[in-house]
């Protein structure tokens, strides 16, 4: 694997606007602070670089690891043979139409929203406080506040080894609950069309500040976190079924059940994928236990067993 790495590398600086680190932490590129030494790590700058290293990687046969923010894995601290490639330098964004932006997928939710704000586009409010990319968020349609992406991504171009460049309309996307129809797929997702609808300024900014100002009264936002550790469940909440079961501030090591939202799993400073994994086990066991609900995991595990090919 060393010698492939080395040819790759090499390749791959033939290629231009790509960077490759070898031994890169994946702890610097995760929301929860957590992860051990990937095998490399390649920063594509733009799409065109993208799509040329995938094809570079599938002819050496690697699949790798595709990461934007971070924001939504749990990523083991031992040694990752992985490939990783972090996709925030496609990073460009464009008002295309009289209600329509067109963004790369390495673009911050959180910069999409205030980039709508200003044109005066209304929509992607509920977006501002998710702090994943665009390109995770079309992935495994994310959502807040009774928002969601399917609300508002027109099409997606994105890019597979098998099919080249391709682009998804409408209804094709197949969105349902945190499911796309990218979600089961390798392909590598390049950019997406957002309409929206046209509103006052400070009517978008005053819905913004109020969702800000519940997400930080309700929220963890001070400690490292991947939002809410757990899918909801067929009927009500998982945060009301672990609270049920007063597991709240429940504890391991670094890890634990925020004392101020149960739904989510904090690193408290210095907690190892090992604390994370134990208080996740015992408030699935717990749960099931109690309310007879098995709590299914909304955060991607990356580890030398587990690869979620869509994590970002």
């Amino acid at each position: 694997m060393d010698a492939t790495l080395q040819a790759l590398k090499a390749a791959a600086n033939e290629l231009p606007h790509i960077e490759c680190s070898l031994k890169e932490h994946m702890k610097n590129h995760t929301s929860l602070r957590i992860g051990g030494p990937v095998r490399a790590m390649f920063f594509p700058g733009n799409a065109a670089a993208l799509a040329e290293l995938s094809m570079l990687l599938g002819r050496y046969g690697v699949s790798p690891l595709i990461l934007g923010n971070g924001s939504n894995i749990l990523a083991d601290d031992k040694p990752l043979d992985i490939v990783a490639i972090k996709t925030t330098g496609l990073g460009g964004i464009e008002r295309t139409g009289e209600a329509e932006i067109m963004a790369g997928s390495g673009v911050p939710l959180s910069k999409l929203a205030v980039f709508a704000y200003e044109c005066g586009l209304a929509g992607l409010e509920f977006a501002h406080g998710i702090p994943g990319t665009l390109g995770g968020a079309v992935i495994m349609n994310a959502g807040a506040y009774s928002g969601e992406m399917k609300d508002v991504v027109h099409s997606t171009k994105a890019f597979s080894v098998e099919t080249g460049e391709y682009t998804i309309t409408g209804a094709r996307h197949d969105f349902s609950y945190r499911h796309s129809v990218f979600s089961d797929t390798k392909s590598v997702l390049l950019s997406s069309a957002i309409r929206l609808r046209k509103d006052e300024p400070e009517m978008i900014k005053a819905r913004m500040e109020d969702l800000t100002a519940r997400r930080r009264a309700r929220q963890p936002l001070e400690l490292p976190s991947a939002g809410s550790i757990f899918k909801r469940p067929g009927e009500g909440y998982a945060a009301e079924l672990i609270e049920r079961a007063e597991l709240k501030g429940y504890t391991v090591g670094g890890a634990q059940v925020s004392a101020k939202h149960s739904g989510f799993i904090v690193n408290l400073g210095e907690a190892t994928f090992t604390d994370m994994t134990a208080v996740i086990g015992h408030v699935r066991e717990t749960v099931l236990r109690q309310s007879g609900v098995e709590l299914e995991l909304e955060v991607k595990i990356v580890s030398n067993t587990v690869i979620a090919n869509e994590a970002y």
